[in-house]
């Protein structure tokens, strides 16, 4: 087995919000953010509810408890979101 053609799942270290933008850092040093307008429990949300966001399952899901909501953390590096992005007019 070619080791080189493994996938490497991406793991987050450390996730915060800042203006409605959530950020993770990966444990390959890479900071990835997306808007939360970008998921549609996430859109309806709170600035407070956004800043309740947790990592579980070792890194690899962010979890909103009292919203409901979790993400997996390849599915957003991977730009799999469910909302189109809005442009500011």
């Amino acid at each position: 087995m070619n080791i080189t053609n493994l996938a490497i799942e991406p793991v987050a270290i450390r996730v915060w919000v800042e203006k409605r933008m959530i950020y993770m850092e990966l444990t390959d040093g890479r900071v990835v953010g997306f808007p939360a307008d970008r998921f549609r429990i996430l859109s309806q949300a709170s600035d407070e509810q956004l800043q309740e966001v947790q990592l579980e399952l070792g890194g690899h899901a962010l979890r909103w408890e009292k919203i409901d909501e979790d993400l997996t953390v390849a599915g957003v590096v991977a730009g799999r979101f469910q909302l189109p992005l809005q442009l500011a007019a």
